[in-house]
């Protein structure tokens, strides 16, 4: 076949192909736009999920008259005057093709007024064509409305799920969204009925409640930027509590500049920070808020402008994972200082107590139960103590240490010898390195044999169980650093395991140093090491409330 230049109409369904995918995807170029032109009021109204017609109006500055012919005008744009403006983007929509890409799949109408003007203006636009400019009554600002979206292009129509879960998409990009503009009501009306409204608020704590729900919201944490530390920009965002999850990344959400994004860097900064924080599998949510110079800022990757990519990307990432560890750590140190103290504090059950006070604040081991739970108490609580996930997560910390410092592992007085199946040996022999950084020491011992000749600070001669460490290595799911996985198992197969009798000796010495880790609440792997029972849980429990 020949080489031609394409039609115009042509042209136009290729170019909205790439932006517009689904209504969901009108709502997010109007609404940005409404935010562009500085409106505080954003009401969208939708007929049959957006299929049937979508419409956007907002309270903005709205659009000079001489200028409404070119707004559906591909390539026609009021936020760049230049090819220099797109190294310093400072607006959410600037390619200037929303509105044109909009109008090839559905039948557009722009009305809007500026302040001053006594009249509005009103202008139609479909496929190429644009229909003149007449006078409209019209409230200030703009009204956007978009109808019969994909009838000329029967494929992407049949694509498109039912009304319901094309609603459902646009309430959660639009709510997601407005946490970013707690200055701005946002009100969603569906088939002339208003499903939600977002009014105005300086408290951005009741914007969260309101998206993610009072309860969820009132179990995120602020998120701790440490001063002197931060980039050439602001980090803040709302993060949730370790053990309050979600099974997938939806309730992330995550914005530069305002923009409500899709960005890998900073979900992988989000599940580093988290790190031992976090089952596998499981999510957090909340909101990270980034706000950068806009010459460090590339939004112009994306023809939905879903991601974009930054200057210093390795900085950033780096930003967001130390804040996340931060809070997290503070959260953990605070929520075991409830709990009963430091090490110093804790006690034998039946020792001798002779200050009243100290008494009374002081974390007693009372029992083992079932060979696996230690049972202790500050007197206002019982406190119940996994004893192999609190020594999973003391040997990880010291594991950490070890590698940090390069301190000596110490020797087995009697070499341990393992013999492995084939795929347990190819599995070591990747691995062996990092285990040697973490302070166990084996080498080759004949054929598929191996000797375990050293053993990290402070297990001795505990023995280790490496065919299964290397079977969960295998199985665990890849979602942590390589280096994070080998040490979290090797911990996890270094100590005491459920169902093994401790002297209260040993699950005092287990205590004191659990309240010496940087994370004292949870296990590498995420969960708990331990669970507070209230006293008017207990009274609950026996009806006495």
């Amino acid at each position: 076949m020949s080489i031609r230049e394409l039609d115009a109409v042509t042209i136009g369904q290729i170019a909205a192909g790439e932006i517009i995918e689904r209504p969901a995807s009108v709502v997010k170029e109007l609404v940005e736009n409404a935010v562009d032109a500085g409106a505080t009021r954003i009401t969208v109204n939708l007929r049959r999920g957006g299929i049937d017609s979508i419409e956007v109006i907002d309270n903005g500055a709205g659009i000079p008259l001489e200028e409404l012919h070119l707004a559906a005008r591909r390539h026609a744009t009021s936020k760049l005057t230049a090819a220099a403006d797109l190294e310093s983007i400072a607006t959410l929509g600037f390619r200037g093709e929303g509105l044109a890409s909009i109008a090839a799949v559905s039948q557009l109408e722009i009305v809007s007024r500026q302040p001053r003007a006594v009249i509005g203006r009103r202008v139609t636009a479909h496929a190429e064509r644009i229909g003149p400019v007449e006078p409209a009554a019209a409230p200030e600002g703009t009204r956007v409305s978009a109808a019969a979206l994909f009838e000329n292009v029967p494929v992407r129509r049949e694509y498109l799920r039912s009304p319901s879960a094309e609603f459902n998409r646009i309430s959660s990009w639009l709510s997601g969204f407005a946490l970013a503009y707690p200055r701005i009501t946002f009100a969603l009306r569906h088939d002339g009925k208003e499903v939600w409204s977002m009014p105005a608020s300086d408290d951005v704590r009741e914007r969260l409640a309101m998206v993610f729900g009072r309860d969820a919201a009132a179990r995120l944490l602020a998120l701790n930027v440490a001063p002197g530390r931060a980039l050439d920009g602001e980090l803040r965002g709302f993060i949730s509590a370790p053990g309050h999850d979600r099974p997938d990344r939806r309730m992330q959400m995550l914005f530069v500049n305002g923009r409500l994004l899709r960005s890998a860097l900073l979900a992988g900064a989000w599940t580093s920070g988290y790190s031992t924080f976090a089952m596998i599998g499981r999510h957090p949510y909340g909101a990270i808020f980034l706000d950068l110079p806009a010459e460090q800022v590339d939004p112009n990757v994306h023809p939905t402008k879903s991601d974009v990519r930054l200057r210093y990307g390795n900085q950033v990432f780096d930003a967001v994972r130390r804040a996340i560890a931060a809070t997290l750590n503070d959260h953990a140190g605070a929520r075991l200082r409830g709990i009963g103290g430091g090490a110093a504090t804790i006690s034998l059950f039946g020792a001798a107590l002779d200050d009243a006070e100290a008494a009374s604040h002081r974390l007693r081991v009372l029992a083992q139960l079932a060979n696996t739970f230690i049972l202790a108490s500050d007197g206002d609580a019982l406190i119940l103590i996994d004893q192999h996930a609190a020594h999973e997560r003391i040997a990880y910390e010291a594991i950490l240490a070890r590698a940090r410092e390069r301190s000596p592992s110490e020797p087995l007085l009697v070499p341990q010898v393992v013999e492995l199946d084939q795929a347990q040996s190819a599995e070591l022999d990747r691995t062996i390195e990092l285990l040697n950084g973490g302070g166990l020491e084996i080498e080759p011992f004949g054929e598929r044999s191996y000797r375990i000749l050293a053993m990290p600070p402070g297990y001795r001669a505990r023995p280790f169980d490496l065919a299964g460490f290397l079977d969960d290595l295998t199985e665990t799911p890849k979602q942590r650093d390589v280096r994070e996985r080998i040490w979290a198992s090797l911990a996890c197969h270094s100590v005491t395991v459920a169902g093994e009798r401790l002297e209260p000796e040993e699950m005092t010495t287990l205590l004191e140093r659990l309240q010496q880790c940087a994370n004292p609440m949870h296990c590498p792997h995420g969960r708990p090491t331990m669970v507070r029972l209230h006293a008017d849980e207990i009274a609950h429990m026996f009806k006495r409330v």
